[in-house]
Order: structure tokens, then sequence, then C-alpha cells
């Protein structure tokens, strides 16, 4: 049970979406020494820098930073299995790793032991939002959907559709999974923070039908999401390209079985053209950039400020298991790493926005998570800025507050979260490295 709270620590969101490149950004809200006020229901009840009153217990970090939690827009839960598995580009790794890995959760006992394990994983890693595939199987979406409940996480999901060019033991028939995917809908959607996500796989294992019937759902119940991947890999985009002649790209295939929409996600889009970004951006349609996953099985490099420029969202996944880390700060830093090979530079700002209020103001969220707004969900992170004395170090130098949260960004992980909370609730907390040295920068 939620009970008020008064948190005092170095608070850092954000009112808007700061430009890729400005490291002055005054879309950057940063409070250091302030009070944040978390309330009985759960939610941000106020921020103020003077200490309130003895009716709020209190707890203290200072120095420390205090975030809205990271929302993570792309990620398998069923993955867990095969972090760091070594492999080949996409293709050959969903048939060696990934497609054995899921097959697993048809048992309904590893399906919520993989499940709690994955959830406990994001909120130890300062992720307490998230939009998850499970598996083909009806029985990790139940799995999922209720060890979120259990942690009164916002988490979006669905049963992943899989009808073609897969193993047998993994694939779904158009009826039977338009009956699971009804049914999922009828008992999850909606229920608490809980919310559906129609989830073809990729175009390439859903027949024409299969398509069809997951376009059907979305029409049917328009508050449905859609998740689904799109060009991550050279080889899969000409795949996609004999599989459906008639579509003008990967993207369009989307398009014409009614898939793309204001809820749609669709992961990578590293090999889109301006065609296909402009298609994004008329339906409103978000990007889930993954970006430890595409250097992990080298599928290219994403082009941020095109799509940006398009006026297309860009949000952050892990997408584990291709991604090795469930850690947000490790992805930033790895699309940091993107950008820079391309010649491009982001901010700390860009990162951190995409991960926070970008992402909850691309799923439509931006009223409950994303930020610590007044009214919003409490859903907060406290985090040590440095985890060894070598991090510290660089702390105690940094020129301004933009070097030392992007050197926090860049060298950050897992150690350095110290409490996670979930509508108010502690969820998670650890030991961390504490120096007053480690705290005492901008």
């Amino acid at each position: 049970m939620t009970q008020r709270l008064a948190m005092q620590g170095d608070l850092l969101d954000f009112t808007a979406a700061p430009a890729l490149d400005d490291t002055t950004s005054p879309a950057v809200r940063y409070r250091p020494g302030h009070w944040l006020l978390i309330g009985d229901d759960g939610r941000v009840a106020g921020v103020q820098a003077d200490a309130p009153g003895e009716a709020w217990p209190r707890e203290q970090h200072p120095g420390r930073l205090i975030l809205p939690g990271f929302i993570d827009t792309h990620v398998h839960s069923a993955q867990v299995d095969v972090l760091g598995a070594y492999g080949t580009a996409l293709l050959d790794w969903l048939e060696q790793h990934t497609f054995p890995a899921e097959s697993r959760m048809a048992d309904a006992a590893h399906a919520a032991t993989i499940s709690a394990l994955f959830l406990d994983g994001l909120l130890a890693a300062g992720t307490t939002a998230a939009m998850v595939f499970p598996t083909v199987h009806k029985v990790s979406v139940d799995a999922l959907f209720g060890a979120a409940e259990q942690r009164g996480m916002r988490l979006i999901g669905g049963k992943v559709l899989m009808d073609r060019h897969a193993p047998d033991f993994l694939r779904d028939d158009v009826a039977q999974a338009e009956r699971d995917c009804v049914d999922l809908i009828t008992r999850w959607h909606g229920r608490g923070r809980i919310a559906y996500a129609v989830t073809p796989r990729f175009a390439p294992t859903s027949t024409e039908a299969q398509l069809a019937m997951a376009g059907a759902l979305m029409a049917a119940a328009p508050g449905l999401y859609m998740q689904t991947h799109v060009a991550e890999n050279t080889d899969e985009v000409r795949w996609v390209a004999q599989l459906f002649p008639q579509a003008r790209s990967y993207l369009d295939v989307y398009r014409q079985f009614g898939l793309l929409g204001p809820r749609a996600m669709l992961a990578h889009g590293i090999w889109l053209d301006a065609d296909d970004r402009a298609l994004l951006a008329a339906h409103g349609a978000a990007i889930a950039h993954c970006p430890s996953s595409n250097l992990f099985l080298g599928s290219g490099l994403f082009d941020w400020a095109a799509t940006r420029a398009a006026g297309v969202a860009v949000t952050m996944g892990t997408d584990v298991g291709g991604g090795c880390s469930l850690s947000m700060p490790r992805t930033l830093a790895d699309a940091y790493k993107v950008q820079a090979m391309a010649n491009r530079r982001v901010t700390a700002w860009a990162l951190l926005h995409a991960a926070t209020r970008g992402a909850a103001e691309a799923l439509h969220l931006g009223h409950e998570i994303g930020s610590l707004e007044p009214g919003s969900q409490a859903d907060i992170v406290v985090w040590d800025r440095a985890a060894s004395p070598v991090e510290a170090r660089r702390q105690s130098v940094a020129r301004d507050l933009h070097d030392a949260v992007f050197a926090w960004l860049m060298l950050g992980d897992e150690r350095h979260v110290v409490s996670t909370r979930v509508a108010g609730v502690e969820r998670y907390r650890r030991g961390a490295y504490s120096s007053n040295t480690a705290n005492d920068i901008c």
C-alpha cells in the first residue's frame, strides 16, 4: 500500500523535447536539492524547495539524481535466456537462439518464472514501464501481465502472431490466434495499468490472412496498441520484398493491412527511406530505436536525425536478447555511439528524453508517466552518480551539468540504481557506492 513520502534529491526531467545537439536546452528541468512529494494515491503530489511539514515522512538522497522511471519500448521477456548468446546476423540468430528459448514459454510454470525474473530485472535496472513481446503462447501473455499487475507496473504487450516461416512448435493459425487475442484483450486490456498490443512478430512470419486479422483487431478496438519489427536488417528487407511484391516497401506492408496508426510502435527502422518516414509521420506511428541490438547483430546505423526531422517520434528499446542488457543507461550510451559512427552527435538530454517523457508521449501516456509532473504516477528512480572511485573523480571535475550527466550516462548501469518506486511503492532497493565526492557535482 502506498504511503505518503517526501524524497529529497536532485530532480531531473523534461518539459518538452530538447534538440538533438543542444547541451543547454531550456527543455531540461533540473531542480537540485528539491523535495518530491508522493501522495497516498501513489502519484506525485508536488515539488518544492523547502522541506515539507512533519506530516510527511522523509527520505533524503543528497547529491543523488531522482528521475522518472525509464520506459523501454521494445524488449522480449522470453529472451533473458539468450542474453549475450554468440551468433550471426538477425535471421540466423532467431533460428539458433531465440526460437528455442521462446518454445519453453509454452510451460506455464516456466513462463511465470521467466516473467517474474524479467520484470524484476527491469526494476533493478531503473525501468518502470515497458512495451514487451512475450511469445506466441497465450500462457506467456497471462504470466507476463499477471507479474506486471502484482508489481503495479505500466506494461503493454500481447500474444506474438506467427503462422509461417517459423518452427512448427512456434506457429499458430489465424482462427486460434484471433480467439486467443480476443480473450486476452477482454480480460487484460485496460485492467489496472495493463494495455494490449496486437503483436505480429514481423511481416515474414505472418501470412496475409493473419496480418488482415491483426488489422481487423486494431479497427475493432481503437485503444489497442500495435508492436512489430521493421527494416532491421538488409537480408530481412529483401525477404519482405519477395514475400510482398505488391508493397512499395517493408513498412508499406503494415499500412496495407491497417496496422499503422498513432499507437503503433515499430522496432528498429534502420533501412527506411524518406517516403517511409513520411508514412510513419502521417499515421502518427513511432520508432523504437534499439542501438545495443543493432550493434550486437551488426544490423546497421539508425538515422535518428532524419527520422526526427520527418516528424516521427523516436523512443528507446533494449531489445533483449538482441541487446545484451536491460539497463537503459547502457542502451543510451550505445545510441550515442551509433550516431557518432554516422558522424552525428546527440546530447544526454536527447537520450534521456527519448527514454522518459518522449517515450511516454509516443505511447500517449504523457499524463501518467515519463515526468515528475504533479498528478503523474510516482514511477521514479533514485540514482547514484558514481559507482566507483574513478567515476567519482570524473564527476568531481565535470565542467557543467550536461558534462556530468553525460558522463553518468556513458559510464552508468544497474549498479547505480539505489531505489525504484512504482506508483509510489518501492519495488527495488540495493546498497550502492556512496561518496561525498561522487555526489558533489553541478
